[in-house]
């Protein structure tokens, strides 16, 4: 079990709250095969009042994510950035869509209809990977000694420091750790427009999104 340690700061003070960090290892120079979803083992990312949830998935390349609209109204779930790239359209109170990931990276999720809504959805090629918990700890099991390229994401640490955290590492038989990565939060927002590349309309009580369809 190779274990990792996140601290999250802000302001040069430390977080107490440090989940929802993804580690991973992606082995260099030998061929891993690739975790594989099971058809029951579809996760889902839920709307419900405004929100996703939850707001972060890691799911193998090529599986599947189920994007189920649990809220009185409309939604329309959109990737155009990084990742995967998709427009599931308009879709009712009750109803579902699904979307498979079939490359890997990391796809930032939004609504067209309501801009607070966002989640991040990331697709791995490697089975080496964990999520922190609050305490910040995290452990990924089975990890052979190797070369890797280590990378790291969390959605409030900006893209450039998460490039500059990312770096080839060697594990060798025995080692315990990778160490302790420290991450300083900020307000990162993706910029986005709406999914024509527009700003987002003002909320219109009159409108599907609203009403109850």
């Amino acid at each position: 079990m190779l274990k990792a340690h996140v601290e999250l700061t802000r302001g040069g003070h430390r977080l107490k709250d440090a989940s929802q960090t993804v580690v991973w290892l992606t082995p260099i120079g030998t061929p891993v095969d690739p975790p594989r979803q099971k058809p029951d083992e579809i996760p889902q990312l839920v709307q419900k009042d405004k929100a996703f949830h939850p707001s972060l998935l890691v799911i193998p390349v090529g599986g599947k994510v189920e994007f189920p609209n649990h809220d009185p109204f409309f939604h329309n779930v959109f990737s155009l950035f990084e990742g995967k790239r998709f427009d599931l359209g308009l879709y009712e109170s009750g109803t579902t869509r699904f979307v498979q990931f079939d490359k890997p990276g990391i796809s930032f999720i939004f609504c067209n209809i309501h801009a607070q809504m966002s989640a991040e959805v990331i697709a791995l090629a490697t089975p080496y990977y964990a999520i922190s918990n609050a305490r910040g700890e995290l452990s990924l099991p089975n990890v052979p000694p190797g070369r890797y390229e280590l990378q790291v994401f969390h959605a409030s640490v900006a893209p450039e420091t998460l490039r500059a955290v990312s770096r080839e590492i060697t594990v060798a038989a025995g080692d315990a750790t990778i160490g302790t990565f420290t991450l300083a939060e900020t307000d990162v927002n993706i910029a986005h427009k709406n999914k024509y590349g527009k700003d987002y309309d003002r909320p219109d009580p009159d409108s599907p999104a609203y009403a109850r369809p």
